[in-house]
């Protein structure tokens, strides 16, 4: 017998815009979208422009049935949808979860907007698969058979959540787009963190460009790569996961990053497009 798995795999990295070129290549210039294959379930979070190469992934695997989770509906985070092929094919079903909006609409409603003249040809009503809507509340628990995934709220313009991924004893958190505003750590994000095998966390800024006297990035509902590591230190995280990365940080910032970060917390790694990391097995291939 097969044993059960419980994998992540990074389909987009970069955070606000893609960013494709010369400079990118190593780490990737998609906008977010993480894949999480955890037991006989599949899992995907946000659907920034990672999503097209998913989708186009998954075209040998029909008929899919998966379950979208969004942490919010900022652009990056959504603009992928449009371009994910499975969701044209009847046959296919995908669940599609998110919590209101700040102004009160749903996820199938920003979703729709988003596909509407002039901004889109093809509106969603043309998607030939199943797509079932489900509105979150904050701190809500989905169960999918043994698979809990609980969401928090963070910081950011506009409201985000962020999701905690429990099965077998094994824990991953995803939290994206969030901006420490705190003394200590955000209880929010500890809750999500705590004690997990692998923390993704949004690490778009250094601490000198957050606080930067000529572009201070404070209030922009971004955190930094120090700060993951202070969360990572206080929620006894065993791998850190760098993320969200800023669309002018080129492969050698980021491998500058990953120095810096691994002298302080030597388990962590920086999230680089076509990544997978087994959680059961603790090995990372790319």
């Amino acid at each position: 017998m097969t044993e059960q798995p419980f994998q992540v795999r990074f389909w987009g990295v970069r955070g606000s815009i893609p960013c494709p070129g010369p400079e990118t290549v190593r780490y990737g210039g998609n906008t977010p979208c993480v894949e999480m294959r955890v037991a006989d379930q599949h899992l995907i979070f946000d659907a920034g422009t990672g999503l097209r190469a998913l989708g186009q992934h998954l075209l040998n695997q029909l008929p899919v049935e998966a379950h979208l989770f969004f942490t919010h509906s900022h652009w990056d985070h959504i603009q992928g949808f449009p371009f994910f092929t499975p969701a044209f094919l009847p046959g296919n079903c995908f669940h599609i979860y998110a919590p209101l909006a700040a102004n009160g609409t749903t996820i199938e409603q920003r979703l729709n907007d988003q596909m509407l003249h002039p901004n889109f040809p093809v509106p969603l009503q043309v998607m030939g698969a199943g797509l079932v809507f489900h509105t979150l509340d904050l701190q809500e628990t989905v169960h999918l058979g043994e698979v809990r995934i609980t969401n928090r709220p963070l910081h950011h313009p506009g409201g985000a959540v962020g999701y905690r991924v429990e099965w077998g004893g094994h824990r991953a958190a995803y939290i994206s787009d969030t901006e420490h505003i705190y003394d200590g750590v955000d209880p929010q994000v500890l809750t999500l963190a705590q004690n997990t095998d692998l923390m993704i966390y949004d690490s778009t800024y250094t601490d000198e460009e957050y606080n930067s006297p000529t572009l201070n990035r404070r209030g922009w509902g971004h955190s930094t790569w120090q700060e993951a590591v202070k969360v990572a230190q206080a929620a006894k995280v065993k791998t850190l996961v760098i993320f969200h990365h800023d669309p002018l940080h080129n492969d050698e910032f980021m491998d500058q990053v990953a120095t810096a970060a691994q002298a302080r917390f030597p388990n962590t790694i920086v999230a680089q497009e076509g990544m997978t990391i087994d959680l059961l097995t603790r090995q990372q291939t790319r």
